[in-house]
């Protein structure tokens, strides 16, 4: 990630809906499935869930599933099969808010359960009584989700073609326990296959390759995928509504609504060359198709990389391929965090740092030495701005996170991760370090890890010794806060130019020519307006936008950093724009901190805060508005 049904006759009239092309289908022949270790190491043990995998464990969920849009809930039935210990008589389950109907087993027998009490966001234990049997058991569950924090849905109004509603997902990290009844831990991987009926003309994809053909209903149509391989369950996930599909290349191409394709598929014609860049590097793309789903701006994240179909926020589509790292980076989860995942969260940084890393390379195999290099200084001073506010010794500051220790944030988990990972290839050499993170990768694919794991397999495959893996700092780097004293830093010169003309900017208030401005690259201009001086006068607000149009930018990360300092400054003319952004975009990276910008400007900025929040709430999805209401609801 880049920063967690009852049926219904709806009667909507028909329109054309494209379908995934045969060759990105799977047989339709039943194979067994393969069944991922459990770690069982104490720091592998995930507080997160209430499961027992020791006991009773979830290698395969077959959902059967109708989507009801008019009462914005899923229901059907969820059938797992168990791998249980000898003797074993409970399995237990993360359930949020699930409506279980009834639980049998492979007979149709019925099989006691309990759902314990709520812990907040962990939700409640679902325990199923399965009897002393074999080692593998089926259990069924009847049950339906609503009000699911996982799942959005969108009336006709918040999509772009304001015809038809929408669905989406969003699991990670522990949200799917509220629509689907499993072990939801990133441990405990899963295969996992599903049948969803939704109503005509709506198209339904998910996170794995499709099985056979569309299933006609009637009124509905039926659609089924599978996930052969084990993944974590937060990977699990699904998508409905008015869409279509353009292929970009032999494996890859995009989902979303008519009204957005031409627009996305421009954006994303890089993504082939970048499938076959991240093989040269690491070794073959195992999962089939890489496709990608546009979704309405609602979405919460930049992207979620989910298998064989990553969720894409709109907000990445700038015009000029300018913020296309976001796919490098989502691509890049293929292999760190899809193939080899974190077994607990306080290890995040094995998806998510390593992933940074694994992006930066890409960006620089398709665009150039010098985009990547600026990508991974903004990225550094990121990490420093974190340090200043947080204390270079906090604790959170670690990459590795013990239990009941909350991580200093993104510039950790992610660019403190590709930091360390940038810092390694340095010092031993790209083709050395290249080699140890393809092994890696080949090694645990599929497979929960640890940081305790990665470490060892530094020594034992990275470096020469003891003496070599101090020297790099290796037990600094993952358990220490802080950053150590050898790290990589980034190349003064990526940034000379724009950093002259900050100074000159800061100096004497000298303005960059508008030609100048648009010759840079968008993360030269970032790095200019993150550079500015942080209290503007009105005036002087005006004729940086005069000068520059800020205000009317066509890429988000730079109009977002230009809001953030006019409302930070009290400049009443940002506030129209700013409001019509929060209107239309859910990115939590954006909505949250462009919200706080106007908390902290009192009675200025805080009735507009209000005022905004109070009408975009119910628009965002459940993760933003978590996030949000702690900024503006606080009180």
């Amino acid at each position: 990630m880049r920063f967690a049904f009852s049926a219904v006759a709806l009667l909507l009239t028909t329109t054309a809906c494209t379908t995934v092309p045969m060759e990105g289908n799977i047989d339709t022949a039943r194979t067994t499935p393969l069944v991922a270790p459990v770690l069982t190491s104490p720091d592998a043990l995930d507080t997160s869930t209430y499961a027992r995998p020791q006991v009773a464990r979830v290698t395969h969920v077959d959902l059967d599933l109708a989507l009801d849009f008019a009462g914005k809930s899923v229901g059907g039935t969820a059938t797992l099969s168990v791998l249980a210990a000898p003797g074993a008589r409970e399995l237990v389950l993360d359930d949020k808010g699930l409506k279980v109907a009834s639980v049998t087993d492979g007979q149709g027998k019925a099989l006691p359960f309990t759902v314990g009490a709520s812990d907040g966001e962990k939700g409640a234990p679902l325990t199923i009584q399965i009897g002393a049997g074999g080692e593998s058991r089926t259990v069924r569950i009847a049950y339906s989700a609503s009000d699911a924090d996982a799942l959005q849905w969108l009336s006709p109004e918040q999509t772009a073609g304001g015809k038809y509603p929408y669905l989406f997902s969003q699991g990670q990290a522990i949200l799917n326990r509220t629509w689907i009844p499993t072990q939801d831990s990133p441990g405990i991987r899963q295969t996992w296959r599903a049948r969803v009926t939704a109503p005509k003309p709506l198209t339904v994809v998910m996170s794995g390759l499709k099985v056979g053909e569309t299933e006609d209903l009637g009124d509905r149509r039926a659609f089924t995928y599978e996930m052969d391989k084990p993944v974590a369950p937060y990977l699990i996930a699904v998508a409905a509504g008015d869409i279509a599909f353009r292929p970009l290349g032999p494996r890859t191409g995009v989902w979303t609504e008519p009204k957005m394709l031409d627009a996305a598929a421009s954006e994303l014609a890089d993504t082939e060359a970048m499938v076959s860049a991240a093989e040269k590097l690491y070794g073959p793309y195992r999962w089939g198709r890489y496709d990608m789903i546009v979704l309405p701006p609602s979405f919460p994240y930049g992207g979620m990389e989910n298998p064989t179909l990553t969720f894409l926020t709109p907000t990445f589509i700038a015009g000029d391929r300018s913020l296309t790292g976001l796919i490098a980076h989502e691509l890049a989860h293929s292999w760190s965090g899809n193939l080899v995942t974190n077994a607990v969260w306080g290890d995040g940084w094995l998806n998510e740092g390593v992933t940074s890393y694994f992006e930066n390379r890409i960006v620089e195999e398709i665009y150039g030495k010098k985009r990547a290099q600026q990508e991974a200084s903004l990225d550094y001073t990121a990490i420093i701005e974190t340090l200043d506010r947080v204390g270079s010794d906090a604790p959170g500051t670690a990459l590795h996170q013990p239990d009941g220790t909350d991580s200093a944030g993104s510039a950790i988990v992610y660019n403190k991760g590709a930091a360390f990972m940038r810092t390694l290839e340095h010092a031993v050499g790209r083709e050395r370090f290249d080699a140890w993170l393809r092994q890696w990768f080949d090694k645990h694919a599929f497979q929960p890890a640890t940081s305790q794991m990665i470490y060892d397999d530094m020594l034992a495959h990275l470096v020469n010794g003891k003496v070599e893996a101090n020297k790099l700092k290796l037990h600094e780097w993952i358990f220490d806060p802080g950053l150590p004293a050898n790290v990589l830093r980034p190349d003064p010169a990526a940034f000379a130019t724009v950093d002259a003309a900050a100074k000159a900017y800061a100096d004497a208030g000298t303005i960059p020519a508008k030609a100048t401005w648009d010759g840079w690259t968008s993360a030269e201009r970032q790095r200019f307006l993150q550079s500015l001086p942080q209290q503007r006068s009105a005036d002087q607000l005006a004729a940086l936008d005069s000068a520059l149009s800020l205000s009317a930018s066509g890429n988000n990360e730079e109009l977002f950093l230009w809001l953030n300092l006019a409302l930070a400054n009290r400049f009443d003319p940002a506030v129209e724009q700013a409001d019509r952004f929060l209107s239309h975009v859910g990115r939590t990276k954006f909505v949250r901190p462009l919200f706080a910008a106007l908390m902290e400007q009192g009675d200025w900025g805080q009735p507009i805060a209000k005022r905004i929040y109070a009408k975009t709430r119910a628009g965002y999805h459940s993760v933003t508005q978590a996030s949000v209401d702690k900024v503006v609801l606080k009180d």
